[in-house]
């Protein structure tokens, strides 16, 4: 099942400050996708935060991945600032995500935060995202199509152009808020109905509980 991940640098501070560096984590995030089995689907990667939208092919395998690329991309980090310390918050964020349901609203999200940012005009203008992978057809080695992208079209180029068109309209304020609330609870991302069968197979709260009433003075 995807996860949609959120790596934020400790207090909010810089943890890219140049292209060298985004390279050197997407290098490092590629390596540890390859050694513990996680497929890489959508990213960006902003000054001072990282969005991933992963799948991972077994147990563990995305804090695995995540703790090898925190452990080399820190260590150069602050060797290249002559820094010392913590990089990252301590524990990055993470929520499942459903795919036939919002797997491709969430890529959408992930990629248009540059421009929530007012960083750039159009995710095409930005780098170091997965636009140029999905929309544009550049060849990027660490990027794996997902069978929902897949769905777009019967051929690379149709589906190229079907996801440039998923941008013709910025995501309903109510979707956004939907993927908001999954990053702040870390329930999944999906319908009630998915979330009650994703509670009830997997024992994991997907609902905030109702308060009982006050016990009498």
């Amino acid at each position: 099942m995807p996860a949609h991940i959120i790596q934020r640098g400790v207090n909010r501070q810089i943890c890219f400050g140049a292209d060298e560096d985004m390279a050197a984590y997407a290098n490092w995030l590629f390596e540890g996708s390859l050694k513990f089995g996680v497929s890489i689907h959508a990213w960006v990667l902003m000054t001072n935060h990282v969005h991933l939208l992963l799948t991972p092919l077994q147990e563990h395998a995305i804090s695995n991945c995540m703790q090898y690329l925190g452990r080399y991309y820190v260590r150069y980090f602050n060797y290249r600032y002559q820094r010392t310390g913590t990089l990252f918050e301590d524990r990055f964020k993470s929520h499942p995500v459903q795919t036939n349901a919002y797997f491709l609203a969430c890529s959408r999200y992930i990629e248009q935060n540059p421009v929530r940012s007012g960083m750039v005009r159009h995710p095409a203008e930005y780098k170091w995202s997965s636009y140029a992978a999905q929309a544009l057809g550049r060849d990027v080695k660490m990027w794996t199509p997902h069978e929902e992208y897949e769905t777009l079209g019967s051929t690379q180029r149709t589906r190229q152009v079907a996801y440039q068109q998923l941008f013709d309209q910025a995501l309903e304020s109510d979707l956004v808020a939907e993927i908001k609330q999954a990053q702040q609870t870390g329930f999944v991302l999906g319908t009630v109905e998915f979330r009650q069968q994703f509670e009830a197979l997997t024992g994991y709260p997907q609902f905030h509980k109702k308060r009982g009433p006050k016990p009498p003075v």
